[in-house]
């Protein structure tokens, strides 16, 4: 059996060593889940004790969090893994250029950053292109960092409202009769984009915009007819659209606005009428492939920044259905 190798780390700040380290070890315990080494803590100081590549890449992991944590940039214990998967397929990856990419929409109750290099590549598009789709499971950040980055830009000016839309499809339930009046009716299928908005802003200042008009919060059928200028426009769950929809929806654009389309195409709820239902999600992409100022980012598993539970449930969903 070869001898097990080590490599010592020290860190000049106790304070930003034990941010660093998580409460009783936390951060370090999962680091070790995640590489497969040992690693001791004694004050400041570390020891990895290992194969050579998980110190490696265990140690740039540490060294890179630790520079943010001088730069004023909080780490926790999800981000030890989501910074571990990045740096096992890409072992040159700056830790320091993706965590730092931080942006809080004014008033905002929290801050907001891409934890993956799909995140980043698709806040990077949602911030450049006219139009973006993003397609991937449950999970991946696609509506929210939609919504993050729509607040960002009308807190700042760059629009002047927020167009958010669904088709209002039920998911494998029927609903029945629903009682009160229009907006009451459509309210279970927003609710979604209502719960992304509350993450971000007060309950009660999200009221006083969708008021206004500033947020304007609508199912799909109220689109036709619409233009949408200087808006950023969401449209979620895109899968459960016909193409006649998509097409729809697509033309609305207006001048000076955005739109980002999200969906999962694992995921279509809608009804099957003589063979298999047709997305008007999974038509776009085809039809428009190639097409000049259209972006899109494709999100995988590895990109779910749920409870770590939701992706391993989406892997045996995904073997159940190879198996059968």
């Amino acid at each position: 059996m070869p001898e097990a190798q080590h490599r010592h780390l020290e860190f000049a700040d106790p304070r930003l060593a034990n941010l660093l380290f998580g409460a009783q070890g936390r951060n370090l315990r999962r680091l070790e889940e995640l590489s497969g080494l040992r690693i001791h803590s004694r004050g400041t100081s570390l020891t990895l004790t290992g194969d050579a590549l998980g110190q490696s890449l265990a140690g740039s992991l540490l060294m890179q969090f630790y520079a943010l944590l001088q730069e004023g940039t909080p780490v926790d214990a999800t981000d030890f893994e989501h910074a571990y998967r990045m740096l096992h397929q890409d072992a040159a990856v700056d830790l320091r250029e993706i965590f730092r990419d931080v942006f809080v929409p004014p008033g905002s109750c929290r801050s907001i950053a891409p934890k993956t290099m799909n995140q980043r590549a698709y806040v990077a598009a949602l911030r450049e292109s006219p139009l973006v789709f993003g397609v991937g499971p449950a999970g991946t950040g696609k509506t929210y960092l939609a919504v993050s980055t729509a607040l960002s830009l009308l807190l700042t000016k760059k629009v002047k409202r927020i167009v958010l839309s669904r088709p209002a499809v039920e998911a494998g339930e029927r609903l029945g009769f629903l009682p009160g009046d229009l907006a009451q009716k459509v309210n279970p299928y927003l609710r979604p984009l209502y719960d992304a908005l509350h993450d971000m802003l007060d309950m009660e200042r999200v009221s006083e915009m969708v008021d206004s008009g500033v947020i304007d919060i609508a199912p799909l059928a109220f689109m036709r007819g619409r233009t949408l200028n200087d808006a950023f426009v969401i449209l979620d769950e895109a899968q459960n659209t016909t193409p006649e929809q998509m097409k729809m929806f697509l033309t609305r654009l207006g001048f000076g606005s955005r739109m980002a389309v999200t969906g999962d195409i694992t995921q279509i709820d809608l009804p099957v009428v003589g063979g298999a239902p047709r997305s008007g999600l999974v038509h776009a992409l085809k039809v428009l492939e190639g097409v000049e100022g259209i972006r899109r980012v494709y999100f995988q598993k590895e990109d779910i920044i749920r409870h770590p539970l939701v992706g391993r449930i989406i892997e045996a969903y995904d073997a159940e259905k190879n198996i059968s």
